[in-house]
């Protein structure tokens, strides 16, 4: 880091500390603004990089890109992205407008809910509350564009902290759609005032923390990737973009696959066999056998980077190829982070060989486990995990000898 990339992280680091000891951002802010005058995002998420290996929390961050936020607004809300209408960022964007238009129609609909003191009268109200958290839920893959494909790609340029930061918002946003839906899940059963109060808070929650977040990405972490992203790495997560797939409201003119994009996609073909111990196998066949199992599996090498995942037709968790060369570490929420590493330290150290849970996700019971990869001599290749829904298999009951099939 150059003598002047120094004197700006010791500026950062006062300004952290007096945010820390209580000193309203407006006090600081004039002197964060001279000092961030010439600086561009990229080295701001370098510097923060910087703090945090040093031992900063990175909530301090957090804190941090909330003045930066509050300071440049208006300067940064100034600023042209020249991208085209199809571009991931692009896509993202317009995502973020639709939104926020869902967060506002929230609040019009709670402020009308109000003044009403009868439940019977608010049918078309709640109507469209179900509508919105419908349109919330389905947002989740805007999230998991950004977190498997948009992160990763900013990872491999050196800009790792504010992703993660993003993703500790992610999490926050989730909660508050989450808290969302069990309202209209048991709107039937709750008390008409406990229901207006508790959806009072969560859309008010929704309408401070949206534009705060879409304001910080689109104003500092997408020109930080169209920074450093290069344009065949953006075809790239274009394509996985349109693997992972749009919201329900997502502009379907922002979607569509150019003449140029649709002439690269090409069936990579391999030609001669796997030997194998038990017979041989083309390239063709293995993976088309991997594609067909029905679980999740995804390989992380000895490094502990993703090297592989099959692509099966039901797939339980999103994976984009973005994510091969990825750290393990760097694929899951900061709060699971530690568990991650002690299953794969135990794996290394040869003290465990397998480590399993279950979760259930949308009322599905998904079991999750860790192996263990080891050569013929006991040797640590990497970990394998396999996801299954396991949901209609544990239903299972007697026998079924014959075919079941109907004709």
């Amino acid at each position: 880091m150059s003598e002047i990339s120094k004197d700006k992280k010791r500026m950062l680091e006062e300004i952290i500390k007096q945010l820390h000891a209580g000193v309203p951002p407006k006090e600081v802010k004039e002197k964060f603004r001279n000092m961030l005058e010439n600086v561009s995002s990229v080295e701001i998420a370098k510097i923060e990089q910087e703090l945090i290996r040093e031992g900063l929390p990175r909530e301090e961050i957090q804190r941090l890109c909330d003045v930066h936020m509050e300071v440049f607004r208006e300067q940064l809300g100034k600023q042209k992205l020249e991208i085209p209408a199809t571009h991931p960022v692009n896509i993202l964007m317009e995502e973020h407008k639709i939104m926020l238009q869902l967060a506002e129609k929230l609040g019009t609909i709670v402020h009308k809910l109000q003044k009403i003191s009868d439940k019977n009268y608010v049918s078309d109200e709640i109507h469209n509350i179900e509508h919105v958290s419908e349109d919330f839920h389905d947002s989740e893959k805007h999230y998991l564009r950004e977190e498997n494909v948009l992160f990763p790609y900013l990872e491999k340029h050196g800009i790792t902290e504010p992703p993660v930061i993003m993703w500790m918002e992610h999490n926050q946003i989730r909660e508050k759609k989450k808290q969302l839906g069990k309202l209209v899940e048991s709107y039937n059963s709750t008390d008409f005032q406990d229901f207006k109060q508790q959806l009072a808070e969560t859309a008010e929650a929704l309408n401070n923390l949206l534009p705060n977040h879409f304001f910080k990405e689109n104003n500092i972490l997408f020109p930080a990737a169209l920074r450093v992203v290069t344009e065949e790495e953006w075809k790239e997560a274009r394509k996985e973009f349109d693997e992972i797939g749009y919201c329900c409201f997502t502009p379907p003119l922002l979607t569509v696959v150019s003449k140029i994009e649709a002439e690269e996609k090409a069936v990579a073909t391999s030609e001669g066999l796997l030997q194998f111990e038990t017979g041989s196998l083309s390239k063709e066949e293995l993976e088309a056998l991997l594609d067909s199992l029905p679980i999740d599996v995804t390989f992380v090498d000895k490094s502990d980077s993703v090297k592989y995942f099959n692509k099966a037709e039901k797939r339980v968790f999103v994976r984009a190829k973005s994510v091969i060369g990825r750290k393990v570490q760097l694929c899951h929420p900061q709060k699971s982070v530690h568990i991650v590493n002690r299953i794969v330290e135990a794996f290394k150290a040869g003290k465990k060989d397998v480590s399993e849970f279950w979760i259930n996700i949308n009322n599905r019971l998904i079991h999750i486990r860790y192996f263990a990869v080891r050569d013929k001599n006991g040797k640590y290749l990497g970990t394998m995990e396999v996801t299954q829904d396991i949901t209609d298999i544990k239903k299972i009951e007697g026998k079924q000898r014959l075919l079941d099939w109907k004709e």
